[in-house]
């Protein structure tokens, strides 16, 4: 027996005392014990327990396969069991094993600890290592489990034993040493764990976090591997038993000398013999030894631990005992001493039990496990420069879901780091692309592909909903800008300007030819068409204005209807002029009076019938499929469009092509009356205004079919203003000419001047 197991079997015998002295617990009744050392190994186990429960001395049981250290619970033993290190999360199945109780959480609840452990610090990408045993083998699968559920991706599990060939634990260390993982979980026994630290010793790798089970990360005699450095793990709570380590180290030499157990420690300790036949190089206990100055895990109390587990383990039995005995609550009433016990009355008093012993409770639960609650424990280099166990943290699995968990220290990490260290397969994927699994590996393991254009990611790429858009790191969705021809832009500043200068200048021009009415000049160009041709040309310039602007229901169809309305009205005045300059000229051959066919009254009447044909059309296209306000998602993915829809194509172009009908003709009658003998030849000025009108709006269809968002307005406004200005330039200007800087060419005489 070491000197731990040893340290556990002396905190019994003290427990035991403490009730036989005790006035309250089992009065009068002492309580007995037999030790039987298991010297770490199954087979002695095994032989030790058939012992017990026979109550031989001696037995002898032969059979190499024996190696599962719940064997003897499982197959033989009929008694009450009552563990205080046995953990294996098996021993919870009570069709199994309905006999027995523990003192120390099951290692179900461990395992659920450090998977959430694992999963608090980021790490997704651990390596796992555990006894090939009960205690490692079913610890880790519980592990991975739990690991499982918490995302978290394993890149490789070994499993080993102490007593396994050489080749096989340094085939474990390789792949340690290989692994890519920077964590690693060892779900192992102390004495499993010492000889895989002692190979990786041997031979130093890069530095790991190592992650640890209770039975291995608070063993003081594994701190001396300080590549261990930051190792964390849960351990069961510390814990205080008063008068425990006077207890320990009052040892009289007779008690020693009584007992072989104490026999071997003692020598073992002090390197002495107790006997007196020593040999020449034995030294003899004179009893100078003192035990008190002892390093050892024996007198070591400073980190009780698992020795509070058989302190309350024997207390447990007590008490449910007690409540068999004792039933009666009154102190004064005497146990009874003669009652024969039997295992299922223990039984059925321990699932019962519950008390609190040192500030320590103590119950148990349907599958007599106790409430599992564990000290967070960290590797730190202590003031001395040596490895120290300092407590950071607890879990209890009593707390509510996401609050068993609690760091309230300090953390070192590998290497005495202070940052947390990063174990990943591959890094998060970066804003704006999205995982795609690497083939056969684990899903932790995966490419960062770009999100598809108009796809945001948060753990896979989606759409924005159509009004919206990625930002720049494609990690949200933002609300489109939309784009409209706005009055605050200069483009629309300008077109704006560039209108209202040519209205006013149709208003100025007709402003000049009313001054000058009487002149022979405005009266040879019919001044009533030419007045109702510059009111035709102001209202074309501020048709354009209804263009600017976000698109309503309203201004969608004045848009189009005004312009349509306007420029035919526009056109019918041009084309009523070319057909009174033809006329005019029919009018001067010998014996023709085709002037008194196409007077005042004809000339009114051609404009209305030819504008009213324009207004039908118009109030057809408003009242079957007017145009509408529409969002225009498809010209642009980032932004939107707020356009007018023309609702039926079909009315708009049936308005376009009226006006280029109108314009066509009126171009063909002004190209035959272009050679007509007058000095001032009214034809060619109307065949250049309408080759200019016909020029502007056979440009303005392929640019109004190609050209995007707000610049399809922008064409038809340029449009327009073109055409307009056109009309005006050409008809107007050479007029305006003469009237202001050549009134001397405004007479009868000179208009009547032949070539």
């Amino acid at each position: 027996m070491n000197a731990r197991g040893l340290r556990f079997s002396r905190a019994m015998i003290f427990a035991i005392e403490e009730i036989n002295n005790s006035t309250e617990l089992l009065p009068g009744i002492r309580l007995g014990y037999q030790i039987h050392d298991s010297f770490a190994a199954v087979p002695v186990a095994v032989q030790a327990a058939f012992q017990l429960s026979n109550g031989e001395d001696k037995i002898f049981y032969k059979d190499s396969n024996l190696n599962m250290s719940t064997v003897i619970l499982r197959r033989f033993f009929i008694y009450l069991f009552f563990n205080h290190f046995a953990t294996c999360a098996c021993l919870s199945d009570k069709q199994q094993y309905p006999n027995f109780f523990r003192t120390i959480p099951s290692d179900a609840f461990q395992a659920e600890a450090l998977a959430k452990l694992v999963k608090h610090f980021g790490w997704t990408w651990i390596g796992a290592i555990c006894s090939d045993s009960d205690y490692g083998n079913n610890g880790m699968a519980s592990f991975l489990q739990a690991a499982q559920k918490e995302g978290i991706c394993v890149e490789f599990s070994e499993s080993f034993f102490r007593t396994n060939p050489n080749r096989k634990i340094q085939r474990v260390a390789d792949v340690i040493r290989r692994a890519t993982a920077t964590v690693i979980v060892a779900f192992a026994s102390s004495g499993d764990m010492k000889v895989l630290l002692e190979e990786l010793a041997r031979e130093p790798s890069s530095s790991r976090q190592w992650i640890g089970s209770e039975a291995w990360v608070t063993d003081p005699n594994l701190l001396k591997f300080d590549f261990c450095e930051g190792a964390l793990g849960f351990g069961i709570p510390k814990s205080v038993i008063p008068g425990l380590r006077d207890f320990l180290l009052d040892l009289s030499p007779s008690e020693v000398a009584a007992s072989p157990l104490l026999t071997e420690f003692w020598e073992n300790a002090f390197k002495c013999r107790l006997k007196k036949d020593v040999g020449a190089e034995e030294r003899f206990c004179d009893g100078s030894e003192d035990i008190t100055k002892l390093q050892s895990p024996y007198t070591e109390t400073s980190q009780l631990r698992v020795t509070n587990m058989v302190y309350k383990a024997v207390y447990a039995i007590a008490h449910a005992i007690h409540s068999v005995v004792c039933p009666e609550k009154n102190l004064t009433t005497k146990c009874d001493k003669h009652l024969m016990l039997e295992s299922k009355q223990v039984l059925d008093a321990l699932k019962k039990v519950n008390f609190t012993k040192n500030g320590y409770p103590v119950s148990f639960d349907a599958n007599g496990d106790p409430v599992a609650v564990y000290e967070l424990v960290n590797w730190q280099t202590g003031e001395s420069g040596n490895i120290e166990l300092v407590t950071v943290g607890f879990y209890d699995a009593s707390l509510p879901i996401n609050k068993e968990f609690h760091i309230n220290g300090n953390l070192t990490w590998m290497d005495g780091r202070k940052q947390v260290p990063v174990s990943v397969c591959t890094d998060s994927c970066p804003p704006g692309t999205h995982k795609v699994l690497q083939k056969g590996k684990p899903s932790c393991c995966f490419d960062c592909i770009p999100c598809p254009e108009g796809e945001i990611n948060s753990s896979d790429c989606f759409p924005c909903p159509i009004e919206f858009w990625p930002n720049a790191e494609k990690d949200s969705c933002h609300p489109k800008p939309v784009e409209y021809l706005s009055i605050d832009e200069t483009l629309a500043i300008i077109l704006a300007a560039v209108s209202v200068g040519g209205a006013c200048l149709a208003i100025l021009t007709a402003a000049v030819f009313f001054h000058h009415r009487t002149t022979p000049i405005v009266r040879a160009n019919n001044s009533e068409l030419s007045f109702l041709l510059l009111f035709s040309l102001t209202l074309c310039f501020l048709c354009s204005l209804t263009f600017i602007g976000a698109p309503t229901e309203w201004s969608c169809m004045l848009r189009h209807s005004a312009f349509g309305i306007t420029f035919v009205l526009c056109i019918s005045c041009v084309l009523g002029k070319t057909i009174v300059v033809l006329m005019a000229f029919k009018a001067t051959l010998p014996g023709s009076n085709v002037m008194k066919w196409f007077g005042p009254p004809q000339q009114r009447l051609t404009v209305v019938f030819f504008t009213f044909v324009q207004v039908l059309i118009c109030i057809v296209w408003l009242v079957l499929r007017p145009p509408f306000p529409m969002k225009n998602f498809s010209t642009y993915k980032e932004k939107i469009i707020l356009e007018c829809a023309l609702g039926s194509a079909i009315g708009f172009w049936a308005v376009l092509g009226y006006i280029g009908l109108l314009a066509v003709f009126c171009f063909v009658l002004a190209v035959l009356a272009r050679k007509l003998p007058d000095n001032f030849n009214e034809a060619k000025l109307i065949t250049f205004s309408m080759l200019i009108f016909c020029a502007v709006w056979l440009s303005f269809i392929p640019a109004y079919v190609s050209s995007p968002g707000k610049f399809t307005v922008a064409v038809e406004i340029f449009a327009i203003l073109a055409s307009s200005f056109g009309l005006i330039m050409c008809i107007f200007a050479p007029k305006c000419f003469i009237i202001l800087c050549q009134p001397e060419k405004n007479t009868k005489k000179y208009l009547m001047n032949k070539k």
